[in-house]
């Protein structure tokens, strides 16, 4: 007896086009749910990857990267001779809808349901085969994990049995001291300990910047493309945002007064603008103070991986040229030690400062004391430094390669060469569709992300944003082959 065959023509296949989620994906999810909903019989036979490409309209990858997976995950299986057929699947218990109902939720809650994760953008850093070009990973290969331990184990022994109580809700002065001393030599930054409070990452700095600052409805200038993590945190505050294009200059401030003069806030990443990478310019951040002052607005300043600065003088801080505390400044420790520390800090303007420490004592009173202890000793026996001198001509040697290789394989890409940071921009010709793009590198096992993933509008060119930090020159240079590969079989 023949078997069942699957016909693609169905009208209830339907592949959109304008989803953020990728149309092989979107294929993989669909047979899934029609097996583990018993729709397909084990023994169904598929059909071709090219036939259900043509009669889908799609490019033979999407279908052949949805197969793959399937294949992977034991849904399908094909064998020489017999074609794809659905393999046989135990009994499961019903699972939960990948979009379940949203009753109960608030309306906050739901927009960031359908908000992109910023994790979501990078690899499974558990997958070697997704390592290469992932964007925001420093090589924690390097770190000094041993004198670490050593200050951990030191505080733990001997620090912690006399402060077993609540602390400070700002954090651990030893700590504050440290970083004040730090960031007004090598970022320009003007404060005092008691204006630092720290937080879990920049992440949750931009969590409690939110819950203080805005009330739900609040106009917010964000860049356009922007840091998703910064989105995510505005919508749960329930701000209204606003998209302000970025150029190469940073944020296009005379846009950003024409859309919305008084916008409550302004997040803003001026040194290493996230992603495309450009250093916002003097008179941009000029601009930026003036519009602040004159709305009596407030500019959110995330400086999260200037400390890495390959070349040139570097611009001070936007909060160093602030003469007027309208600038609230995020550093975090994540990219420049590792990121499970999850150690960030915010410097805020004094007549903000008691309404931010209250907020802070009713969400999570203070973060965990023991890593500030370590993390303050770390830094004023000059183990910080070091690390730091080292990491950055790591990066350089390293972003070098990228730029080189890129050159060599693919002339006809131009590439932002960044002053700062751990990852670049590959900007595809014109005409190039960068979802293409990015479903054969993944053939390629390579794991891209698109500047249009981190934009609300469309964006006029399309680039790959390329991590170079977490790899060698050799493994740079061969990533980048396989780069050149995919895009040529295109």
């Amino acid at each position: 007896m023949s078997k069942p065959v699957v016909r693609s023509t169905n009208p209830e296949i339907i592949l959109d086009q304008h989803s953020l989620m990728p149309l092989y994906r979107q294929l993989y999810v669909r047979f899934r749910a029609e097996i583990l909903a018993g729709q397909l019989k084990t023994g169904t036979r598929l059909p071709s990857t090219r036939a259900l490409a043509s009669e889908l309209g799609v490019s033979r990858n999407t279908t052949a990267m949805a197969y793959e997976l399937l294949l992977l995950e034991g849904y399908f299986e094909s064998k020489v001779g017999d074609g794809t057929r659905v393999a046989y699947q135990q009994p499961q218990p019903k699972t939960p809808d990948s979009n379940p109902p949203t009753t109960g939720l608030s309306v906050r809650s739901q927009l960031l349901l359908n908000t992109p994760y910023p994790g979501e953008l990078y690899a499974n850093p558990q997958s070697a085969s997704t390592r290469l070009f992932r964007a925001g990973q420093p090589d924690v290969s390097f770190f000094p994990f041993k004198t670490w331990a050593g200050l951990v184990a030191k505080h733990a022994n001997r620090s912690l049995p006399g402060a077993s109580h609540y602390q400070q809700a700002q954090g651990y002065l030893p700590l504050r001291e440290a970083i004040a001393t730090h960031i007004g030599i090598t970022r320009g930054v003007h404060c005092s300990p008691d204006q630092i409070i720290l937080t879990a990452g920049s992440q949750g700095a931009l969590d409690l910047v939110a819950r203080v600052l805005l009330d739900p409805g609040d106009l917010v200038w964000v860049e356009d493309p922007g840091y998703l993590g910064a989105r995510g945190a505005l919508l749960a505050a329930g701000a209204s945002l606003v998209p302000v294009a970025v150029d190469e200059e940073g944020l296009e401030v005379d846009t950003g007064r024409k859309l919305c003069p008084a916008a409550r806030l302004a997040v803003v990443t001026p040194s290493h603008q996230f992603p495309t990478g450009v250093t916002m310019s003097l008179s941009r951040r000029l601009a930026l103070l003036e519009w602040a002052r004159a709305s009596q607005s407030w500019i959110i300043e995330d400086d999260y991986d200037s400390e890495y600065r390959f070349s040139g003088r570097p611009l001070e801080a936007l909060q160093g040229l602030d003469n007027n505390g309208r600038v609230i400044y995020i550093g975090t420790f994540s990219k420049v030690l590792f990121p499970s520390l999850r150690l960030g800090y915010l410097i805020v303007p004094t007549k903000l400062l008691n309404g931010f420490i209250a907020t802070r004592r009713f969400i999570d009173v203070h973060i965990p004391l023991l890593e500030q202890m370590a993390l303050a000793d770390f830094i004023t026996e000059g183990h910080f430094a070091r690390h730091l001198r080292k990491m950055r001509l790591l990066y350089l040697e390293r972003r070098d390669a990228l730029v080189e290789a890129l050159k060599q394989e693919l002339d006809d890409m131009e590439v932002t060469i960044p002053e700062a940071g751990m990852h670049l921009v590959a900007w595809l010709p014109p005409g190039m569709n960068g979802r293409v793009t990015a479903q054969l590198a993944r053939l390629q096992e390579l794991y891209l992300v698109l500047i249009s993933q981190s934009c609300q509008k469309p964006f006029p060119r399309e680039g790959l944003m390329l991590g170079f930090a977490n790899n060698t020159p050799e493994e740079l240079r061969a990533g980048v082959k396989k780069l050149a590969l995919a895009i040529r079989s295109g």
